[in-house]
């Protein structure tokens, strides 16, 4: 057991689970999007449905989506951020299979146009997984640095992939490979270290592999 374990995370409260762990989901989910959020479609489900509004895991979400980490005292005022930042949401109650209590569902809509769904859980001291993303099943924590690769189930997909990392020498802790279905559309999270510039770099020549 370490310290972190029994003292929790620095935060702002009153909960690490419904609004640090919530406030993480919404960072992470922004990160992802990779730009500023349009429009949010914010659905809790469990927990997080009932007690929302105690909890104040609306604001840590919606904090969490304008890029605020879970100890920045504005999170408190977060619904205000969101009008002046010209970002608006919605928030209701969701019923999902087989998910965990505190968790998640957001779809986003980025500036650009860009669309994308995530869910995601708190699991209880301001930690987080991320289950799905665009109905696609991971599981990750967001505790490392992780690369997401999204690209077409073809032959040689991985290979290609795997060989790029082989040639920057960045150390895979972990790879998990998911899909919809054969042939479809399919995500790789991979937990990795240092030398992301140049990993990019190498991916962005390489996207005939990737899309």
């Amino acid at each position: 057991m370490q310290l972190f374990d029994i003292i929790g995370p620095v935060m702002i409260g009153p909960s690490s689970s419904h609004t640090a762990g919530a406030a993480r989901i919404g960072r992470i989910t922004r990160m992802l999007l990779g730009e500023e959020v349009q429009y949010a479609d914010i659905r809790f489900h469990g927990s997080f449905a009932k007690t929302w509004e105690g909890h104040g895991t609306d604001r840590a979400v919606i904090g969490g989506l304008l890029g605020l980490q879970v100890d920045d005292e504005r999170l408190r005022k977060s619904r205000a951020l969101a009008e002046q930042a010209g970002m608006r949401y919605t928030i209701s109650a969701v019923q999902l299979r087989d998910a965990h209590p505190n968790t998640a569902l957001l779809e986003l809509t980025g500036k650009s146009g860009k669309k994308m769904t995530i869910e995601a859980s708190s699991v209880g001291g301001g930690a987080i997984v991320v289950n799905k993303i665009d109905g696609i099943d991971v599981n990750f924590t967001g505790d490392f640095n992780t690369l997401i690769v999204r690209n077409q189930d073809e032959s040689g997909s991985v290979a290609a992939i795997t060989s790029i990392l082989s040639q920057v020498h960045i150390n895979v802790a972990n790879m998990s490979v998911n899909r919809h279905r054969r042939g479809g559309e399919a995500h790789l999270p991979r937990h990795r270290r240092s030398r992301i510039r140049k990993l990019l770099l190498l991916l962005r020549k390489s996207m005939l592999y990737l899309r």
